[in-house]
């Protein structure tokens, strides 16, 4: 009975194919006894854990309208992304499943870096969310929410393909060729010459944003900015120039881009109280993995995007609901994976007969209820050479991610790594930034977890790459090491 109302309501959105789900749908009125809420999903591109405001120990970052968001939220300190670079964790965003369901583990290939260099064949990479993969984007619409993306999908073509009534800049590509206009980009008509692309994106939302308020609407906001190319505002660079904590023109630019990145927030929450629908509106705020180190220190988290260290995987978080969450700082680690299932709880109560491998957050965000320990995992079964093997802190200089899987587990961060079944065990409460590495000094902490490891990898069918390559070359790699970082 509920799966026929289920397939009427997705066959209008064109999805029939994905009815392989079934939904139990309660609706969240007849518990609560009001409306679930407008949601305005905010996801930054590879915005770093430490470059925002709130997070900066350096005072470089101008982010006053995000730390006035986190003044009123529950701001999560132990937030991760569900993979250290852009699409897979877009992926497990908008999935609620970890990489091993879907086949996304990074931006195609899967084998960079020199050939010489790699001691295994790399599991193949899949590039486009396959469309039997039920999206946010599409359990909103199946409560009859009508749904808008502004910005970076990713994930396949065309948003409106995926769950979206309405696409605005959304493709394949992970970047722009430029933020200033002309884009030549689809899904989006160039605005005048030198229009700046993060404010024409939140433009475009908060005029869509006025023309469906009067219906419950879920806005998917993914910024490009602030993934390269590096490019901004000339007059909002030149401030960052003369700062004492400013490396370089490189990292200017970066700051500024930040800046600008949270004047744009600014107006989309301004818009919100200006349409007088602050209060019936959920709003997330986050980062889709760590920032770029060699652009941007991690500090005190080690490594940066494409590392499965904390400054790879660790991001930003706010959730905020007026009168709804309470504003408070939390320390219990969260993954985006959760995202679905929360948004799911928050729509109504809703059982699937496929698997999500979030959690529903919503006892901690609404009734202020604990949340029983759980392990957070990660799956990377691919090479992503490094951008700069002297400033990565990766584990060797040639790459950022070598294939492995990590796991955290209360304070205990594991990493085992395939090409060598070699263990990095880490106290995340006495070593945030994972200096000491205490697999040989605690086995029965690495051989209990790694059995947990083990058993999570043979339940989602990961992937292990086993054959070796063939055209690994150890001399060669051990002189590209010493080249690389001989350089001045």
């Amino acid at each position: 009975m509920i799966s026929k109302t289920f397939n009427t309501l997705l066959n209008a959105a064109n999805t029939l194919s994905k009815l392989c789900f079934t939904l139990l749908f309660i609706p969240c009125a007849a518990i609560c006894n009001e409306s679930p809420p407008n949601v305005l999903l905010i996801v930054v591109d590879d915005l770093g854990w430490a470059d925002v405001g709130y997070n900066d120990r350096n005072n470089v970052f101008q982010t006053p309208n995000i730390d006035a968001l986190a003044s009123k939220s529950m701001v999560f300190t132990d937030a991760y992304a569900g993979a250290s670079n852009c699409a897979p964790s877009r992926a497990v965003l908008m999935s609620g499943q970890y990489t091993p369901r879907h086949g996304i583990y990074t931006v195609s290939p899967s084998d960079r870096g020199h050939p010489k260099t790699r001691r295994l064949i790399a599991t193949k990479n899949t590039d486009i969310l396959d469309d039997s993969v039920v999206t946010l984007a599409e359990l909103f619409k199946s409560q009859g929410y009508t749904t808008g993306s502004f910005g970076k999908w990713h994930l396949g073509q065309d948003a409106k393909s995926q769950g979206f009534d309405h696409n605005v800049a959304g493709h394949l590509k992970g970047h722009p060729k430029s933020y200033f206009s002309p884009y030549n980009m689809p899904f989006l008509e160039d605005g005048q010459k030198g229009e700046y692309l993060p404010n024409r994106i939140t433009t475009e939302a908060i005029d869509w944003i006025s023309e469906v308020r009067d219906q419950p609407f879920f806005a998917y906001v993914p910024y490009y900015t602030v993934h390269t190319p590096l490019e901004t505002i000339d007059t909002f660079k030149q401030k960052y120039l003369s700062h004492p904590k400013v490396r370089n023109e490189r990292h200017a630019t970066y700051a500024a881009m930040v800046e600008l990145m949270d004047i744009n927030i600014g107006r989309l929450i301004t818009s919100l109280k200006e349409f007088n629908i602050s209060n019936d509106t959920l709003i997330i705020f986050t980062s889709d993995n760590g920032g770029i180190r060699s652009i941007s220190y991690q500090d005190p988290l080690r490594g940066g995007k494409g590392s499965y260290y904390e400054g790879g995987t660790r991001v930003p978080l706010l959730i905020h609901w007026q009168n709804k969450i309470p504003a408070k700082e939390t320390n219990i680690p969260v993954i985006n994976v959760d995202f679905f299932p929360t948004l799911a709880s928050v729509l109504g109560k809703i059982e699937f007969s496929y698997p999500l491998d979030g959690i529903d957050l919503s006892p901690l965000l609404l009734s202020n209820l604990s949340i029983e320990e759980r392990s957070l995992f990660w799956h990377f079964p691919i090479y992503l050479q490094s951008y700069n093997p002297s400033a990565d802190q990766s584990r060797d200089p040639l790459f950022r991610t070598r294939p492995g899987s990590t796991m955290r587990k209360g304070k205990w961060k594991l990493h085992h790594y395939f090409e060598d079944d070699s263990y990095e065990l880490y106290d995340l409460e006495n070593d945030e930034g994972e200096h000491v590495n205490l697999a040989q000094y605690l086995p029965k902490i690495v051989q209990a977890l790694s059995a947990e490891l083990q058993h999570w990898r043979d339940s989602i069918n990961a992937p292990v790459p086993k054959t070796a390559n063939p055209q690994f070359d150890e001399v060669f790699s051990a002189e590209l090491t010493e080249k690389h970082l001989s350089k001045k």
